[in-house]
């Protein structure tokens, strides 16, 4: 059974669901963490993660299949990445398996949120960690709370996967050694600004270069950037301030070994646009957005167009939502089914 929503019109916004996962560390460890139904977090005004910053979070989705079930994929990637934000911040390590098992909680919890299969929706999963417990000075906090809750989305394209294209931002994302590779609501605050300056002349977000050189594409508003070249190479860039994207890392591994083509991380030049005849962004929320148009300064590149996605974007985007709907076999360990 599924609830009584509009599938077919959802939108990427919140809506409560019946239940959601929280655990608390207190004394060196975290407890066995239970459900709830209260969506309202109760924390000290003395929070770390209201006045410093010591939060982080992750993005993740089920999957209706055709024949009713319903797949996680690579939840113990973002299991891995949520251990390094939590390193990175000194909050405490959360196993893989209580991760894991947290999410599946949720997912079951709340089946019938689950969007019906060839709708294009999904459940959005958001794991969070955030410091918490009376504080005041400048220090990691003293307790923790780790909580995960889901939303039904529609699909991010209305109508079909169409070309957006972007602006290159003056401001850095993030600092050449700061949290850019973390996945912390730091990075997301200073995008906002950025953000709204490209969405007021009419681009869907902009482009942030190396903070160090302002020469090379690091990131695409919150997702990563991907390249085809004229010679068919998969080219994404690399960078310590770069947020290292499961959906990235996933279309590196299908662009080499299911369409056969060269695929690596490595520079790509603003000024070098022209090598490329295909390009777009890629991330949980969005899957793949076809990149139309780079505006840089007063020039404005156009890749393969401005409005028909390019084959071997499309090819890549079936290739991904095939997998992950189970309509196409993933390679061994993608997919965790919801059981």
């Amino acid at each position: 059974m599924s609830k009584d929503i509009d599938w077919s019109n959802l939108g990427f916004s919140y809506i409560k669901t019946d239940k959601r996962y929280i655990s608390y560390w207190k004394d060196g460890e975290w407890d066995e963490g239970t459900l709830t139904e209260d969506n309202t977090l109760h924390i000290s005004e003395g929070s770390t993660a209201l006045h410093y910053g010591q939060q982080c979070f992750e993005g993740l989705k089920a999957y209706r299949c055709k024949d009713g079930s319903i797949n996680l994929f690579r939840p113990d990637r973002n299991a891995a990445r949520i251990q390094k934000s939590c390193e990175r911040l000194l909050m405490p390590y959360i196993p893989t398996e209580k991760f894991i098992d947290a999410v599946m909680q949720v997912v079951r919890a709340n089946e019938e949120f689950v969007p019906p299969y060839g709708t294009g929706a999904t459940l959005y999963l958001r794991p969070f960690v955030i410091g918490v417990g009376d504080n005041i000075g400048v220090h990691a906090a003293p307790e923790y709370i780790f909580s995960v809750f889901c939303s039904p989305v529609g699909p991010y394209f209305k109508g079909g996967m169409a070309p957006t294209n972007f602006i290159v931002s003056d401001f850095d994302r993030a600092a050449p050694n700061g949290t850019g590779a973390a996945k912390v609501g730091g990075n997301y605050a200073a995008s906002l600004l950025p953000g709204q300056a490209a969405k007021e002349r009419n681009f869907g977000d902009c482009i942030y270069l190396d903070p160090a050189t302002h020469t090379k594409i690091e990131e695409v508003g919150s997702a990563n950037f991907f390249g085809i070249t004229n010679d068919d190479k998969f080219i994404t860039p690399y960078s310590p301030s770069i947020l290292p994207s499961i959906t990235k890392y996933s279309l590196l591994y299908l662009a080499e070994h299911r369409l056969g083509l060269k695929a690596e991380e490595g520079d790509v030049y603003i000024d070098k646009l022209d090598e490329f005849k295909e390009a777009g962004a890629c991330g949980t929320a969005a899957v793949i957005t076809p990149i139309g148009g780079i505006q840089t300064k007063d020039d404005f590149h156009v890749f393969h167009s401005e409005t028909e996605v390019g084959p071997v974007t499309k090819r890549l985007f079936d290739e991904l939502c095939g997998i992950q709907f189970g309509d196409i076999e993933a390679p061994e360990g993608w997919i965790y089914k919801v059981k």
